[in-house]
């Protein structure tokens, strides 16, 4: 009686040893993320890798997503330096870092955001990725929006009334576009853009259509000018600090890795199409006059005129980096224009 007596207290030690070590063994990883909480890149993209993180790792890994940690252009440092484990952001913050990525970004893609996002991820494998623009951080995929179109507060109805007008840019090959439209550039983070239409402070912005709903561009656009297969894409990357990597298992890393790479970059592609989608409906539904430009009407042989010479622009840019830019760029076309999901 008294040996059964003992045997209940030390079980219930080892019990709770046992679940102490399992509460110890559970990793936080701290994502950093900007844009609203409500936006699909936030709510569906990092929500769902999180969930597969989750499983992949048997729980033993769980994403926390935290705001306000600074500009989008900072988060390759946080993470760089370990003040995040993790992060996404826009390539084209980084001016002079970041240029092969710009070959995703360049007119007449003419694909869907997925299409190119699974491209860009293949061609950054194949040839890319040897260059090393993401040295410090460790990639876990790379996407697009949408096709990059023209939201103004004023409407034309001609490329030629863009001339100095005051457009919100976010940087890459949104410059060089800007510069054979001849209109004058203002740079922000994509999260001040409402602000500055409501107030004047822009006439305009180029993006995806996806922010008509997802920054309540509607409530403060009159004309959306849909250019076919748009004016350009926006390439991302979402990152993770090697160290954090490093201080776990190798289980885990491979786990986190299985769920990541080409499978999170068409994740993230198919969330932004969704939301083009979604933005649409939300500018139709505000009143905003929505102009659909076929091919071959006016205004699209205007922009084909302005964008000549731009790929050999990109490849004169990338010479120094090492690789066959060309053969790239014609297999990342090549891939995105003939994807099946």
């Amino acid at each position: 009686m008294k040996l059964q007596k003992l045997i209940k207290p030390i079980a219930g030690l080892t019990l709770g040893m046992t679940l102490s070590a399992a509460a110890l063994a559970e990793t936080t990883m701290r994502v950093a993320s900007w844009l609203p909480p409500t936006h699909p890149q936030n709510a569906v993209v990092l929500d769902t890798w999180g969930k597969w993180i989750d499983e992949a790792t048997e729980g033993r890994v769980k994403m926390v997503v935290e705001y306000g940690m600074g500009h989008p252009k900072s988060l390759f440092d946080l993470v760089e330096d370990g003040v995040a484990d993790a992060s996404w952001s826009v390539h084209g913050y980084i001016p002079g870092r970041f240029k092969l990525t710009e070959a995703v970004e360049l007119p007449n893609l003419n694909a869907s955001a997925e299409a190119a996002s699974v491209a860009l991820w293949r061609v950054n494998e194949k040839y890319f990725k040897q260059a090393n623009e993401h040295e410090g951080l460790q990639l876990a995929a790379l996407f697009t929006h949408g096709p990059g179109q023209i939201h103004l507060a004023k409407p034309i109805k001609s490329l030629e009334e863009l001339k100095g007008r005051k457009i919100r840019l976010g940087g890459g090959i949104q410059g060089a576009l800007g510069e054979r439209m001849e209109i004058t550039p203002v740079g922000a983070p994509a999260p001040k853009v409402y602000e500055m239409m409501q107030q004047g402070v822009v006439d305009g912005v180029f993006i995806s259509a996806s922010e008509q709903k997802a920054q309540r561009l509607s409530e403060v656009t009159k004309q959306l000018v849909l250019l076919p297969g748009g004016m350009y894409t926006m390439s991302f990357s979402m990152f993770l600090n090697p160290d954090f990597m490093e201080g776990l298992s190798e289980a885990d890393q491979q786990a986190i890795m299985s769920v990541s790479g080409e499978k999170l970059s068409a994740l993230a592609g198919r969330a932004w199409d969704a939301g083009d989608i979604e933005g649409l409906k939300a500018a139709r539904d505000a009143g905003v006059s929505i102009v659909e430009v076929k091919p071959g009407d006016p205004m699209d042989q205007e922009f084909k005129s302005m964008v000549k010479g731009m790929d050999e622009e990109y490849l004169e840019r990338v010479a120094d980096r090492g690789v066959d830019a060309e053969a790239a760029l014609k297999e990342l076309r090549e891939i995105a224009r003939s994807y099946k999901p």
